[in-house]
């Protein structure tokens, strides 16, 4: 039999090393599926239990990779449902590339069940989107979605009718208007001009008080980041993205920045002469230096995002690793130690306060409690993914990277729903590594649950079987109601808040979890210790109180205003708000631990 489109497809995926595509069938793309089967399933086709799901499950796995992420779906509602997991891959510069059916060719045009313009629809979500329409198109085509897609750390996509994808496939021809094409690509390393560099290290050598902020962009350039916070004496701050750039056990990494982020962090901020962005897009300019206050250089290697968040005097285009090796000879070190040493106190301060809170007492766990029992249990080489909502405040406060760790969520989208299939994504990227998704109670009704079915289909096959889910089961749509009480001045709105009860280690079992509730303060560390250590998934639904507030690094007096006046209106857990709320915050004031 003559090999046809869909069978190149699968064929030419395989020559450029993609290994798994995550899916969901549909009539759309029935010309794949059945060459999947003439494959012999390879590249392995990962079956999701939803589109959405299928793309987050893709996003993870490039995220925790390094590799390009492949997802495939039907035409019409299938296309559709991929949105949402793509546009989280685009706007965190993740590579992913879509391949989607349409309906016939011969069709289209004439208003046909589950028509939609897809080359309409993802023209803003792709950088790349094609229109297959003959099988001499197809080697150029896909070859470029996954160059564009690798290259650029973004989203491509390719369409595909389903009429021909049961063509037989004909290469392109050495002829006119035929477009040859070939596999591979080669990384680049870009450096900024010897001059920029020099007008750079001027800058940073006559600043006193020296802050840097890293992203995802510097995850290669730690020693050289470590090196140059050295020379500097400076504080590193951590975009969100960025969190496992550099361990949180050196004592002058300040942890995350911006609402979600810690105190010393913003204080770094606040008090620094001098800022050096590393491989960042950190768009919360309130939690950055004031405008006249700090000279400034950025380095990144995306031109499109540079010099836009904070007015930078030197804005070096080029890789973090490279920049900053290039950079590093023309450093003076600095010999007035004191801004380090005032930054590693503020450090020290910090996680502190960050044990007191996570002691402090609620009905019936203290959330913080949950994730600082977690920290130091933590593996070595944990994968660890979080998703939208208050889990990710305690994350991003509590979590102390170190050793090998990776970790992420959906940094520039929050989108809701990506912690668990994020960490199916990491098993198939790393199933020789335990990975740890910590959810809240709204993103697993959302879909979390259904992942649970998923990852209960695959775990066996994985080298280490450990997927622990964490769940904050705390009834509430916690992080909205907070946003509600502290930016609107509205109380809690119970018919949009309160959410369903849902016995979610009793669902967990039931797809071959290992399923533990736990209410008892006392009995949190154990649980952890219990799933860290189990021989297959675990889910570990922690009972939390609601009322447990994101104290964000620094509020401002509208904020203040804001919680009194949705307390005012009558919020239905006043009392409990305002007790919680007074416990947290005084643990800032008390005496230092010696």
């Amino acid at each position: 039999m003559a090999d046809t489109v869909a069978d190149y497809l699968l064929r030419r995926l395989r020559t450029w090393g993609v290994e798994h595509v995550f899916a969901y069938p549909g009539d759309g793309i029935n010309g794949i599926l059945a060459a999947w089967e003439r494959a012999d399933d390879d590249p392995r086709f990962i079956q999701a239990r939803h589109e959405e799901l299928a793309a987050f499950e893709a996003v993870g796995y490039a995220k925790f990779s390094g590799e390009v992420g492949v997802c495939a779906a039907t035409g019409g509602p299938g296309a559709i449902h991929l949105l949402n997991g793509l546009y989280d891959a685009k706007l965190d510069h993740v590579p992913v590339v879509a391949i989607v059916g349409q309906q016939a060719s011969t069709s289209l045009g004439g208003a046909y069940q589950q028509e939609v313009d897809l080359s309409s629809l993802y023209k803003d979500v792709a950088e790349y989107v094609q229109f297959v329409s003959t099988p001499q198109q197809l080697p150029n085509a896909l070859d470029r979605a996954m160059r564009t897609s690798f290259a650029r750390r973004t989203v491509t996509a390719l369409i595909i009718p389903g009429d021909v994808q049961e063509m037989t496939y004909s290469p392109p021809t050495h002829a006119f208007k035929m477009v040859p094409s070939s596999v591979g690509i080669s990384e680049a390393v870009t450096t900024p001009a010897e001059a920029d560099l020099e007008r750079a290290a001027e800058v940073l050598n006559a600043g006193e008080r020296v802050a840097i902020m890293v992203g995802q962009g510097a995850r290669k350039a730690a020693g050289e980041v470590t090196a140059v916070a050295d020379v500097l004496g400076a504080g590193v701050s951590k975009a969100l993205l960025g969190k496992d750039v550099l361990p949180d056990d050196l004592p002058w990494v300040t942890g995350a920045a911006g609402l979600l982020g810690t105190r010393p962090s913003w204080e770094l901020m606040r008090d620094c002469d001098t800022l050096l962005m590393i491989g960042a897009s950190f768009p919360y300019s309130q939690f950055l230096p004031d405008y006249e206050q700090a000279r400034a250089v950025q380095i990144d290697i995306d031109p499109t995002m540079i010099g836009m968040r904070y007015p930078f005097e030197v804005n070096l285009l080029g890789d973090a690793k490279a920049t900053l090796s290039a950079l590093l000879p023309r450093l003076r070190r600095k010999q007035d130690r004191a801004w380090r040493e005032k930054v590693e106190s503020g450090v020290q301060d910090w996680w502190d306060v960050m044990e007191r809170r996570a002691g402090v007492e609620a009905e019936p766990l203290n959330p913080e409690r949950v994730f600082h029992e977690l920290s130091p249990q933590l593996p070595d080489d944990a994968i660890i993914t979080a998703d939208s909502g208050s889990a990710a405040n305690w994350y991003a406060r509590h979590l102390r990277v170190r050793g090998h760790m990776r970790c992420s969520l959906s940094g520039t989208l929050a989108t809701m729903g990506p912690g668990a299939p994020y960490a199916t994504g990491a098993k198939f990227a790393h199933p020789d590594r335990p990975v740890i998704a910590l959810v809240g109670d709204g993103a697993m009704q959302m879909n979390g649950i259904n992942e649970l079915i998923t990852i209960g289909q695959y775990w066996r096959e994985w080298r280490d079987p450990r997927v622990v889910v964490g769940v904050l089961n705390n009834g509430d749509l916690n992080q909205v109601t907070w946003e509600m009480r502290a930016l609107n001045g509205a109380p809690q709105f119970l018919p949009s808040q309160r959410l369903p009860e849902f016995d979610y280690a009793e669902f967990a079992r039931s797809a071959g979890f290992r399923g533990i509730r736990v209410a008892d303060p006392g009995s949190v560390a154990d649980a952890w210790a219990e799933a860290l250590s189990s021989d297959r998934p675990c889910l570990i639904d922690f009972v939390t109180d609601p009322a447990v507030p994101p104290i964000p690094p620094q509020a401002d007096w509208s904020q203040v205003e804001s919680m009194a006046e949705a307390m005012l209106k009558g919020d239905p857990d006043a009392w409990s708000v305002v007790t919680e709320g007074v416990k947290s915050k005084a643990q800032e004031y008390l005496p230092r631990r010696r």
